[in-house]
């Protein structure tokens, strides 16, 4: 069979999302109030990543003292890099501690926030440095509400990290990601296209390092290696490497047969900016997103059983099948990403006290005897009418916890259908969000810096007519 040497016009899919990028018009105010509120939060949490060494080992030049010609700012840091290298080191931040915003088909879109500062960052920087005008805040914003759906939309259409495909989810980050940011660099239709081209045809990391028994660190750094790969994508192409056209669609080697079991990628509705206003926030609990409403409903019941733990028979979850196949893990759990990736784990820990912390992850909180006692006495079942919810157009996330104790007692079944950052508890949720951030950036700034961030990032006009440049030296120390 004669293989044609014709160049073939470039897969729709890629089309479609280049177009979006550079030619959609956001006139949704929800989208950037939403915008600016995810943006606080995945400054709070990088700000929290802070106080864990093996976050902070990560994070700096590759080769310590570069300096970089105006380089883009890291938040918190004095450290300004370049894009590539400033990317990685904020997505580490803002991902280590798995407590940014999260989408019900899953990902986590905020880590898109790392490349799209880095890149507006160091443009701003560069242009105001021959008399030109810098990015503003606003751009920022429209990029993120960008890359947000993207990546939500694919991720409904396409799951990427099934046992049948393997891949990190972090492959709808680097996807994203390029396309914005090729967009800022002054990409147009064609370039984007061939950016992300690059981004499909690129290696894509496995899931083996988000399950046991290989559950570690690397699920805590690859959203920053992603959005680094994805501003280097971009930049590459914008000083003229070639896309290549059916990445996704040539026979045999192309990203769905090799990836995809030879089935088209699946758009589930057209982009617009769905994704960021029904983003879900991790706001009480950090730990991966099926186990927050088990989490919530094992803190419900503290009360009812810190007294009577030595009395308790079993505890029965009951849960949804992405839950039951991804994070319900028995035996040891040997560091802190396989504890907050186990539903049994973070349960246990609402239970016995009343409330989860990072720090109930450290080997030191997990050595208490009473956790993994606990854990034994855990039943995890399905019930198939979450799972139907979790996948239908609900996109529930329900879990459900009961204890049982020796005496024939036991309490109440608590289920909790939404975690509280969902779209559809933000009444409830917005006074806990501001909270969160509040106390995030008081373990990193100054009470006077900590006021002007904030009072920046709360207000909206103010925020999104800020040179981009200014706001990043804001975040300095």
């Amino acid at each position: 069979m004669k293989v044609s040497s014709l160049r073939p016009a470039p897969d729709r899919q890629l089309v479609d999302i280049a177009r979006y990028v550079v030619e959609k018009k956001i006139n949704s105010d929800k989208a950037y109030d939403n915008a600016r509120l995810c943006l606080l939060d995945a400054l709070g949490c990088a700000m929290q990543a802070f106080a864990n060494p093996e976050c902070m080992k990560l994070v700096g030049p590759v080769v310590p003292g570069t300096i970089v010609p105006n380089g883009a700012r890291v938040p918190g840091t004095a450290y300004q890099l370049d894009p590539v290298d400033a990317a990685f080191s904020t997505g580490c931040l803002i991902r280590w501690l798995d407590f940014n915003d999260t989408w019900w088909a899953g990902g986590h879109p905020s880590d898109n926030f790392a490349g799209i500062l880095a890149v507006a960052d160091y443009l701003s920087r560069t242009r105001v440095a021959v008399g030109k005008k810098p990015l503003l805040m606003r751009d920022v914003l429209t990029a993120a509400i960008k890359a947000y759906e993207i990546h939500g939309v694919l991720a409904e259409g396409n799951i990427f990290n099934s046992p049948e495909t393997g891949l990190d989810l972090v492959i709808l980050l680097k996807i994203a990601s390029t396309a914005v940011i090729t967009q800022l660099l002054g990409g147009g239709v064609a370039e984007v296209t061939d950016a992300l081209s690059n981004a499909f045809v690129d290696g894509h990391p496995l899931n083996t390092y988000r399950v046991m028994p290989n559950a570690g660190p690397r699920k805590s750094w690859a959203s920053g290696d992603a959005t680094a790969r994805a501003v280097q994508l971009a930049m590459l192409t914008m000083r003229g490497e070639m896309g290549y056209p059916t990445a996704l669609s040539a026979p045999t080697w192309g990203f769905c047969d090799v990836h995809y079991n030879g089935q088209p990628l699946k758009v589930t509705r057209a982009y617009g900016s769905h994704v960021i206003e029904n983003v879900q926030f991790k706001i009480a609990y950090p730990a991966q997103r099926h186990s927050q409403t088990a989490a919530e409903c094992a803190v419900r019941l503290h009360p009812l059983v810190r007294d009577r733990l030595d009395d308790i028979e079993r505890v029965e979850l009951t849960t949804h099948k992405p839950a039951l196949l991804k994070i319900a893990v028995d035996g040891p759990l040997p560091n802190f990403a396989a504890r907050d990736h186990c539903l049994q784990y973070v349960t246990a820990i609402g239970l016995i006290f009343g409330d989860i912390t990072t720090a109930s992850y450290e080997d030191a909180f997990a050595a208490d005897p009473r956790i993994d006692r606990l854990r034994e006495k855990m039943i995890v079942r399905e019930d198939k009418n979450y799972t139907r919810d979790y996948h239908g157009p609900r996109q529930a996330n329900h879990n459900a916890v009961q204890v049982f104790f020796k005496d024939g007692g036991k309490t109440p079944k608590v289920d909790v259908e939404f975690l509280i950052g969902d779209a559809r508890r933000r009444t409830e949720a917005m006074p806990l969000l501001e909270r969160k951030f509040r106390n995030n950036l008081a373990g990193r700034y100054s009470a006077k810096q900590c006021a002007a961030v904030s009072q920046l990032l709360t207000n909206a006009k103010g925020l999104q007519a800020t040179p981009v440049n200014e706001f990043m030296d804001l975040l300095a120390v």
